[in-house]
């Protein structure tokens, strides 16, 4: 017996329980399968037409309808702010209109104050006498028909004489002595004057006691 056929048999009496390994060729293919699996499965593009897992939260579509809701309210409350402004400019337009139509014949009705004022000038210098009867029945047919046409148009008379003084209906011109009335009274009307519903068309130009 040589000394290499020694050797061998002295290995397998060292270990003989140990099982014999398996070639390296045979190991090798089934790892390489088992790591191709693996990555066969990890890498696996998904199916076409597969929906997303993930879906929206209860919470996020709670949180869109609340905004909604308040964007709704918004407009609501813009809308009624915007129909209360536009009432309001109606009423404002309607008073403007029915001031206009009040006041509009403001500016003539002064000029025909002048003409009343003639006319009573007139009046009084024919009742001295032997003037004629049918001129003062004319002037007085005059003068009634212009205050009838200041009448329509709202325009009255101040109430002057025996009247307490009021710097806003009266002017004073001068005061005199007068014990029979009290102080500040007025005494006399140097010429009458008038108004225009609630408006002074011109004050009355009086004497008033002192």
């Amino acid at each position: 017996m040589t000394k290499e056929h020694r050797i061998e048999i002295q290995s397998d009496t060292e270990n003989p329980n140990a099982e014999p390994s398996a070639p390296a060729s045979e190991a090798a293919p089934s790892d390489a399968a088992g790591h191709a699996g693996e990555d066969d499965t990890t890498d696996a593009p998904p199916e076409a037409g597969e929906a997303p897992a993930e879906t929206e939260a209860p919470e996020n579509l709670a949180s869109q309808l609340e905004k909604a809701q308040a964007e709704a309210q918004e407009h609501y409350e813009r809308f009624l702010r915007t129909a209360a402004e536009l009432d309001n400019f109606r009423k404002r337009k309607e008073r403007e209109v029915s001031d206009l139509r009040k006041y509009a014949n403001q500016n003539l009705l002064r000029d025909l104050l002048n003409v009343v004022d003639n006319l009573e000038r007139a009046i009084g210098a024919t009742r001295d006498p032997g003037s004629t009867d049918g001129l003062v029945e004319g002037v007085d047919m005059t003068l009634k028909e212009l205050l009838k046409i200041f009448e329509n148009n709202g325009v009255k008379p101040i109430q002057a004489i025996d009247q307490p003084f009021d710097p806003n209906l009266h002017e004073a011109v001068m005061q005199e002595e007068n014990a029979e009335v009290p102080e500040n009274t007025v005494v006399r009307e140097l010429q009458k004057g008038y108004q225009i519903h609630d408006r002074l068309l011109r004050p009355a130009m009086v004497v008033v006691s002192r």
